[in-house]
């Protein structure tokens, strides 16, 4: 197996047995990732000599019999959000770009406690408020498969570039889909913890606002499974319940013509339920609080009206959302990306009043003690999106148009998002146009690893993870080859 392929585990213990050096793993990596970077631009902070004298001194670790770690030696990279010491936290905006982190995330430490290698950071949408990778900063994220469409958001840059090998596992973060939507349109595995599962702390926006920190899940973008599964037991508080995966029922969407999903997206969907032929229970049919899902994640999201966001979108204290965006769009002169500046005039149109607010306080009581018991023993199987990956600048207007088409379109992503619950994103086929398409496997928190269980056999029986390699030069396919 080709270097660039290896997940993380696999490649974590052929390291330990001296099969191949931490130096060999990190310069591989590293020389891809200035192969693709210039095209993909999913990199956008690097600290490559740091990563090269460490895997220098994890090799000699090694000879010494004190190596230790779950990821030892291994090249890794984050979502910019996260803090790392003495790397700059921008958030895609340039006014951030000088200051440095004087510590890392605590989901950072935690993976570098078990030996991982950082190769550096990765894009986002300014604030990661869109689920398109563009901010003013750092330009634009391109999805390998084609340049021409997105990779997603807000996780976009570790969605490209774990799609291209140009790391053996990443973590990213989700609020409304940030990791789902960048795993299924470049087709890598993406696993999003549950309420309050994993630390935010040193994550960039920190998110302080009750409703909307239950629905923050952090999680890995990978090759596999398995090291979904890995990384999740690295950064969460507590492992979950082992439950076996038989006293599950798999419960399969209810086609609606309000809630559309493309004919290519139905039928890989359908293939999983072929592919267990009744070895598992199941049904059809839609969950609780369903519909009502996209409504209020939009709610939940405005609950201050942008306010915090708005703070943070410019040094400039006299700047608003509304002036920003019109400096945008009549002059291109505006140092924020339109793309924020609008999502947060809608959080300040769609602001729930006190009514609201109760009504949304209530729901969300009503809901989880209703679905704490609906997902004791099931396990929901969803598209992530209608579609595969949109042209660019497409999936912004589907979501963020006056039109409120968000609520056809949301509804499964807003869904973990608004109960708070894991969801593992998993690649199960590619379109007739060559473009990768996911599904997402959600259930209660504590079930966590009955989805990794039932990730591992759809990998198994359809497909899973594979590796981009449209942009490789020649000279990588020679030497990445293991001998």
């Amino acid at each position: 197996m080709r270097l660039l392929e290896m997940d993380a585990l696999s490649l974590s213990k052929k390291i330990s047995r001296r099969e191949i050096s931490s130096y060999h793993a990190v310069r591989t990596y590293i020389d891809h990732l200035n192969t693709i970077n210039p095209i993909l631009n999913c990199l956008v902070e690097d600290r490559f000599n740091e990563a090269i004298e460490e895997a220098k001194k994890a090799d000699y670790t090694l000879t010494t019999g004190e190596a230790k770690g779950r990821l030892f030696g291994v090249p890794i990279s984050v979502k910019e959000c996260f803090h790392v010491k003495n790397m700059a936290t921008t958030g895609g905006l340039s006014y951030r770009a000088g200051s440095r982190e004087k510590e890392d995330a605590e989901v950072v430490k935690r993976l570098r406690t078990e030996g991982a290698i950082l190769l550096g950071k990765t894009n986002t949408p300014a604030l990661c408020f869109c689920q398109e990778t563009d901010n003013k900063h750092y330009g634009r994220t391109n999805n390998p498969w084609d340049v021409t469409r997105t990779a997603g958001g807000s996780s976009g840059g570790e969605g490209a570039l774990i799609a291209s090998g140009g790391a053996a596992v990443g973590l990213g973060a989700d609020i409304g889909g940030s990791i789902r939507f960048p795993s299924h349109f470049n087709g890598i595995v993406g696993f999003k913890s549950g309420n309050r599962q994993v630390s935010q702390e040193g994550n960039f926006p920190y998110i302080d606002k009750p409703e909307q920190e239950r629905m923050l899940g952090i999680g890995a973008m990978s090759k596999s499974v398995q090291d979904a599964r890995l990384i999740n037991e690295i950064i969460a508080y507590e492992p979950p319940s082992a439950r076996n995966l038989d006293d599950f029922k798999l419960v399969y969407p209810v086609p609606h013509h309000r809630y559309p999903i493309n004919r290519e997206t139905f039928q890989l969907i359908a293939s999983i339920r072929d592919a267990f032929d009744g070895e598992l229970a199941e049904e059809q049919a839609n969950p609780p609080f369903f519909e009502e899902a996209a409504h209020m994640w939009q709610q939940m999201m405005s609950v201050d009206g942008g306010a915090d966001m708005a703070k943070l979108m410019s040094d400039n204290e006299k700047a608003s959302p509304f002036s920003e965006f019109m400096k945008e769009k009549l002059f291109r002169s505006s140092d924020v990306h339109s793309y924020l500046s609008w999502a947060l005039i809608g959080t300040k149109l769609f602001k729930p009043n006190q009514k609201q607010m109760k009504q949304i306080h209530a729901s969300l009581k009503r809901g989880d003690e209703l679905l704490d018991d609906y997902l004791d023993d099931r396990i929901l199987i969803m598209p992530v999106y209608h579609s595969p990956a949109p042209l660019h600048g497409e999936l912004y207007q589907e979501l963020f148009s006056i039109r409120k088409t968000f609520l056809n379109y949301m509804p499964y992503i807003a869904y973990a998002n608004v109960w708070g619950l894991p969801s593992l994103t998993i690649p199960i086929g590619m379109s007739k146009e060559g473009l990768p398409i996911g599904v997402q496997l959600v259930s209660r928190v504590g079930h966590e690893e009955a989805l990794f269980q039932l990730g591992e056999q759809i990998e198994q029986r359809i497909g899973g993870y594979q590796r981009c390699q449209k942009h490789d030069s020649k000279k990588e396919e020679v030497e990445a080859e293991l001998v």
